[in-house]
């Protein structure tokens, strides 16, 4: 492998279209980095330097391995991987067909292996990090809000993170990961009604849904020095709807 490039670190991010996507290539370009964002919806991904674009399918391993090599060749480096593209079902088992099922575990879960393994010997080059997103479903056992498959996908992904923590220390690539509650974007908003939305901001302790910022700060965080002794964690987004 090639020495890498010089220049500020790259933010390699899946998802960049969607509500927490966007907030989270604002909050890294404010703090200087470079970033490939990725999506299917590129109209979508705000850009303009230092942001670059390009349409990646996260649930074909083809797609991902040229993402990642367009990712190189616009900037000769990677540093950290934000995956956050991801895809709700809704239940209850009886209701999800094994298609159903396939879809929502290829797009949450399989992605995330597929993806590790095509950024791995950039991210040991720069000795980085990489985020996944889990989600409070992952850890509580879900509803049929979001259905089966969904809930088992975001609990694979925790396991996902804290195996690969460990397997990477040694290259000293810090794997952590992102457990919202329901936050204030489209994939909430848009899906359910208003009566499903109060009761949710209803049983949030705070008192509100998490706004795409609150996921931005935490992603700024764990890509930052301030979290260089930090891997295998996941980190509670939830506004105490989920106590650990």
């Amino acid at each position: 492998m090639t020495s890498m490039a010089a220049g500020p670190p790259v933010a390699f991010v899946t998802g960049a279209a969607g509500g927490l996507g966007r907030a989270a290539v604002a909050r890294l370009r404010e703090r200087g980095l470079r970033v490939f964002a990725t999506d299917l919806n590129l109209a979508a991904i705000p850009c303009g330097t230092p942001v670059a674009v390009a349409s990646v399918d996260v649930t074909d391993e083809g797609s991902i391995a040229a993402g990642v090599s367009a990712a190189l060749a616009e900037f000769g480096r990677i540093d950290h991987v934000v995956h956050l593209a991801g895809a709700a079902g809704a239940g209850p088992l009886t209701a999800v067909s094994v298609a159903e099922w396939r879809r929502v575990i290829d797009v949450n879960l399989t992605s995330a292996f597929m993806l590790a393994k095509a950024a791995h010997p950039w991210l040991a080059a720069s000795q980085g990090s990489l985020i996944l997103t889990s989600s409070t479903n992952g850890l509580n056992g879900g509803s049929s809000l979001s259905g089966p498959a969904y809930a088992v996908a975001k609990a694979g992904l925790i396991n996902l993170t804290r195996y690969l923590a460990k397997e990477w220390a040694p290259e000293r690539i810090r794997v952590n990961c992102l457990a919202p509650g329901p936050i204030d974007t489209p994939m909430v908003t848009g899906r359910f009604s208003t009566q499903v939305l109060d009761q949710l901001r209803h049983n949030v302790p705070l008192g509100r849904l998490g706004a795409p910022q609150d996921v931005a700060h935490a992603i700024d965080y764990l890509t930052s020095p301030a979290a260089g002794f930090v891997t295998g964690t996941v980190m509670n987004l939830s506004g105490g709807l989920l106590l650990d």
